[in-house]
């Protein structure tokens, strides 16, 4: 059994999430000791939880006892199943996060899976539901049928009660091959490498924000998005189009997303970085839109072919297509952390400098 120790590197539940996904995709037990050992309140979190608790039913896992707090996890996967999964983590917790542990397993299922999740669309050190929803999902397109996330309910910071729908066909059923390696062979034999090494030539900027309908008399959308396309447009000559969106939730809030859209060689090769901020009570709407604007120009102006969320989200897809590689810019230690974990599954080796990663098998 493969044993992880929970503080290597960034030391997060980021590493919890990536194993259980490997795990239960290769069927490879493994052990994790000091869950989140470094963080002010350690051990499994509620997103972790369920997370473990859906992967339960999905590869017909055995784990030890586990609770919020639990700082050890033995998980012991079985076979992958298709069917329909409904998920409350009951509070704010991340929903993005939650899907990190499950998606990989279930993109190669026998037949079609559902995910239907509640809890926090966008928070805190999390991807939003709108960045998966625009901007990782689509990389993934080149292993499934299909793959369609809908947001049902937006959910914010502290009560949550959103809720999302993610759909997927699988191209590839891990079922239909005698065993692992084949199966990996098939996927490669397949499926182009990921290679993206420059953004090509800009195309047009887009972009949403959703705001809590408490905080529609004072325009707050309005000006959010207004200050973001000002800056913008000061910067580059391309279409830039920004949806408001306002909704009943259960909770004060709100995010805008950006995304600067290039051309490309083909539908395997498109070329989306992304950047987002969370309304704060604290912060002018003008200054959260600004903020948004110019945290794109940033990853825009680094030149890199996708943005450093992005980098980190494809590292577990990224392994199984080795050759692939990218630009980013600035590869963090968690992208590091999640490679680390991801060399313990699978018979890989990611080299990475300051902006630049790839994948090669061992």
């Amino acid at each position: 059994m493969l044993t992880l120790d929970g503080t290597h590197l960034e030391g997060g539940g980021s590493l919890v999430r990536v194993a259980l996904a490997l795990s239960a995709l290769t069927g490879k037990p493994f052990k994790i000791t000091n869950i989140r050992a470094n963080r002010s309140e350690p051990g499994l979190k509620a997103q972790h939880l369920h997370a473990i608790k859906a992967l339960t039913q999905l590869c017909q896992a055995e784990t030890n006892y586990i609770d919020i707090g639990t700082r050890e996890l033995t998980f012991t996967p079985g076979k992958i199943k298709s069917g329909i999964y409904t998920i409350d983590i009951g509070t704010a917790g991340s929903i993005t996060l939650l899907l990190q542990a499950l998606i990989l397993p279930a993109l190669f299922a026998p037949r079609k899976v559902t995910f239907i999740v509640r809890g926090g669309t966008c928070g805190k050190w999390q991807a939003s539901a709108d960045y998966l929803q625009n901007i990782l999902l689509p990389y993934l397109q080149r292993f499934v049928e299909k793959i369609e996330l809908k947001i049902i309910k937006r959910g914010y910071f502290p009560q949550g009660g959103g809720e999302v729908k993610l759909e997927i066909t699988p191209r590839f059923p891990l079922s239909s091959s005698p065993d692992f390696l084949t199966w990996w062979t098939n996927v490669q034999e397949h499926c182009s490498p990921y290679s993206f090494s420059s953004q090509r030539i800009l195309q047009q900027i887009k972009g949403v924000v959703n705001v809590s309908a408490d905080l529609q008399e004072k325009n707050v959308a309005e000006r959010v998005a207004r200050a973001a396309e000002d800056h913008l447009r000061q910067q580059y000559a391309v279409p830039i189009s920004i949806r408001l969106e306002y909704a009943s939730t259960l909770s004060s809030g709100g995010e805008i997303l950006l995304w600067a859209v290039y051309d490309s060689f083909d539908q395997d090769r498109r070329a989306v970085i992304g950047s987002d901020v969370l309304l704060e009570s604290n912060k002018r709407s003008e200054d959260v839109g600004k903020e948004a604007a110019q945290k794109l120009t940033k990853e825009i102006k680094s030149g890199a072919a996708v943005d450093h969320f992005l980098a980190d989200q494809l590292v577990q897809f990224m392994s199984l297509l080795p050759s692939s590689s990218l630009t980013t810019s600035n590869i963090s230690d968690h992208t590091k952390t999640n490679c680390h974990v991801v060399e313990q599954f699978l018979p890989v080796h990611f080299t990475h400098t300051a902006e630049t990663m790839s994948v090669t098998k061992k």
